[in-house]
């Protein structure tokens, strides 16, 4: 099962680069950022709503919806930052540099967020090999930006 998550979460991480190439041709083919941002992010919505009636789920009520937190209301705020952002630069950046500074960010980004247990995630601590880890990363980037 272990391997299973692992797999998906690669291809999940794959799908964001080919996300972000895909969304920069609707893009190119519109014009302006955020009109290809929103169309994109419909069709994803649709394809979502499309799941829900297959597995024939039942929206969740208002009074649900009203109960939650209002912190759970960012990720769709920070979708929509990170989609207009990652379109708006990734012709300018190319694939691989925009992606490994994603990268770098989200993983920095999370060592804290375990760190801190930030969102209801359960605290791990920021150790001496993981920040070790974040290191790797960040000069792995350089290798790629400056070659």
């Amino acid at each position: 099962m272990r391997l299973l998550a692992f797999v998906l979460a690669v291809v999940a991480g794959a799908l964001c680069t080919l996300q972000i190439g895909s969304t920069a041709r609707l893009k190119d083919a519109v014009g302006e950022t955020l009109p290809a941002v929103i169309a994109s992010s419909m069709v994803g919505v649709a394809v979502l709503a499309g799941a829900m009636l297959a597995m024939q789920m039942p929206w969740p009520s208002l009074d649900k919806l009203a109960s939650a937190p209002p912190s759970s209301w960012l990720g769709g705020i920070f979708g929509a930052f990170y989609a207009l952002v990652t379109i708006a630069l990734a012709r300018q950046m190319g694939a691989t540099t925009l992606v490994a500074l994603i990268v770098a960010g989200q993983l920095i980004s999370s060592v804290l967020v375990d760190h801190f247990g930030v969102l209801g995630f359960e605290i791990r601590v920021a150790t001496l090999t993981r920040l070790a880890g974040c290191g790797l990363l960040l000069s792995g980037f350089m290798l790629i930006w400056r070659y």
